[in-house]
């Protein structure tokens, strides 16, 4: 079944190219997103059941585990969501003029080469190939940041190409580290075969591994948002069109994190310790915490406030990476998950403010309660959601990650964690609150719902992520645990 995830997207772009109609172009993306729905989820089934998978061809060049599954299942799940919710908003956007009929089919075509690029790195053993699939994703998703063709699209996508290009060619000097590190080890086919790394380890060259680590830490750090590599995010994010920066902030963050997560679980078992790993994402982690939370107490833009925000909790993974005790990756893990959901909620949720209100300056709006029920409803608790209060999704994994530290002895660092959280919400609460009050002092906007089936899927998204501060389905709790257990090496 896993080989098939990335054929889906594949056969789709072709039938894309295949269709002139817009309806028949929406409807394909509907029954992709299912049907990747349906894939993952019987591969899911199989890992939580039968563990680690191998498959394809060259000795299995296809691998997937708990810790692929559960962000290859965030890709897709997310996936399905932005396909529905973009059938409403490409129509409005049509209305108002901002794009022709035309451009359906160059939006499904990006979109779906972009998951394709995301699958493909998530599925693959072999770190080389991983480290293709990344950098992919970078060309396809640069043409979607820059859709809407005005100065500041394109100016962006220009910084996205330019900045990620820079980080990615980084890794890949890690990458080759890591084919050196292995060398009289494993043959030359193996060298960046994951499991044989992983599983050899300890017989691997520690001073080059350190360095290895070093430039994919920086490297696909930058591709993660992590600061100060994070420049190019803010102006993507906010600039690409509503249901791409959900797929950017709550999908492609959490892809590269992967790449680094994975380089993790090798130096650290070849140094039995994580003091030097660790220390490097204590570091990268608090500092990415500090710059968002500096940037947000600032934001006059939500889009953007929201992007830094993104920055904020990749930081917090990053934190939790680095103490590597059982609760913190556990709670990292979890974290990537409630990220994701709330993150794209969000984002879809701005969507619709920005197509109602025509703006994305905070002064220049009011009323979003009145103006849309529904959407702003969801919009202003998952202000709270993504600020770490309870009863949300996020509050719990980011209470995991703040007992680890406690319990682990790292005191101060979990006291500036948490004074840096609190300082985040109040910077949320300053910039965006005054947003849902007041009346409106021009035109008066008709008050209702401009993309009802997008908004039904946020709102079931909203009941998603209040659910899961509350209560966890039994496979998600397999699944971390597994997940844990590869990356601790127990």
């Amino acid at each position: 079944m896993g080989f098939i995830l990335p054929i889906i997207p594949v056969i789709t772009v072709l039938l894309l190219f295949l269709t002139r109609k817009s309806f028949l172009q929406h409807i394909i993306n509907l029954l992709a997103s299912g049907l990747l729905v349906i894939g993952a989820l019987l591969l899911t089934y199989k890992v939580v059941n039968q563990g680690s998978i191998r498959y394809g061809f060259l000795g299995g060049i296809f691998y997937v585990d708990a810790l692929s599954v559960i962000v290859l299942d965030i890709v897709i799940i997310i996936g399905l969501v932005t396909s529905i919710y973009s059938v409403g908003y490409l129509q409005e956007e049509i209305r108002q003029e901002k794009i022709r009929p035309g451009q359906i089919k160059r939006y499904y075509l990006l979109m779906y080469s972009f998951i394709f690029t995301m699958v493909m790195a998530l599925t693959v053993n072999n770190l080389g190939l991983m480290w293709i699939a990344i950098e992919a994703t970078t060309l396809a998703s640069a043409f979607l940041v820059g859709f809407d063709n005005n100065k500041y699209a394109l100016e962006a996508a220009w910084k996205y190409v330019i900045i990620c290009s820079v980080g990615i060619a980084i890794a890949f000097l890690g990458i080759i580290l890591f084919y050196l590190s292995a060398r009289g080890v494993l043959s030359e086919s193996a060298a960046l075969d994951w499991v044989a790394l992983y599983e050899n380890a300890k017989s691997l060259q520690s001073p080059v591994l350190r360095l290895a680590f070093i430039f994919i830490l920086v490297g696909f750090g930058t591709k993660a948002g992590l600061a100060p590599m994070h420049t190019w995010l803010p102006d993507a994010h906010s600039q690409a069109p509503s249901p791409i920066s959900a797929l950017l902030s709550g999908v492609l963050l959490n892809s590269a994190m992967y790449g680094i997560i994975r380089a993790l679980t090798i130096v650290n078992c070849n140094l039995e310790n994580n003091i030097f790993t660790g220390r490097l994402l204590l570091a990268i982690g608090i500092l990415s915490i500090l710059t968002a939370a500096i940037f947000i107490m600032t934001q006059r833009d939500y889009k953007r406030l929201l992007a830094y925000s993104s920055i904020e909790h990749m930081g917090i993974i990053a934190v939790a990476m680095g103490v590597f005790t059982p609760l913190a990756v556990f709670g990292g893990l979890l974290h990537m998950i409630n990220h994701s959901l709330t993150k794209s909620m969000l984002f879809l949720s701005a969507g619709n403010i920005l197509q109602k209100f025509n703006t994305m300056q905070i002064s220049k709006i009011k009323g979003v309660l009145k103006i849309l029920p529904f959407s702003g409803t969801a919009f202003l608790l998952g202000l709270f959601a993504i600020a770490g209060t309870p009863p949300f999704s996020i509050f719990s994994s980011e209470i995991n990650i703040i007992v680890a530290l406690f319990s682990g002895g790292s005191i101060w660092i979990g006291v500036v964690l948490v004074l840096l959280l609190a300082v985040v919400f109040a910077g949320i609460v300053a910039s965006l609150f005054r947003m849902f009050y007041g009346e409106r002092d021009q035109e008066t906007l008709q008050p209702g719902e401009i993309n009802k089936a997008g908004t039904g899927a946020i709102v079931v998204l909203l009941i998603a992520i209040t659910l899961g501060g509350l209560f966890m389905p039994s496979y998600v709790i397999e699944l971390i645990y597994q997940a844990q257990g590869l990356i601790l090496g127990i």
